[in-house]
């Protein structure tokens, strides 16, 4: 998927990317079942949740602060819902 791709291309080791794709994986379990099944809706969502994790990764290592931060963002920036 283009949000993944989004990650993996970006310009950390690989212990970094770990903590990155943990925080994505994990917020996204937490709100997919918000966003509903249209795939142009699902791809937006899950490529403004990579961005802002990308946006937020240069100081994190935990994947649990990292996780709650985005979703905070998200939910945050779509009016209190996904």
């Amino acid at each position: 998927m283009k949000a993944r791709e989004l990650i993996r291309n970006a310009s950390y080791g690989p212990d970094h990317l770990r903590v990155l794709f943990t925080a994505f994986d994990q917020a996204w379990e937490s709100i997919a079942g918000e966003v509903g099944s249209y795939p142009l809706t699902v791809e937006t969502a899950r490529l403004k949740l990579a961005n802002i994790i990308l946006s937020l990764g240069n100081e994190a290592k935990d994947p649990d602060w990292l996780k709650n931060a985005a979703l905070q963002i998200m939910r945050a920036t779509d009016g209190g819902s996904i």
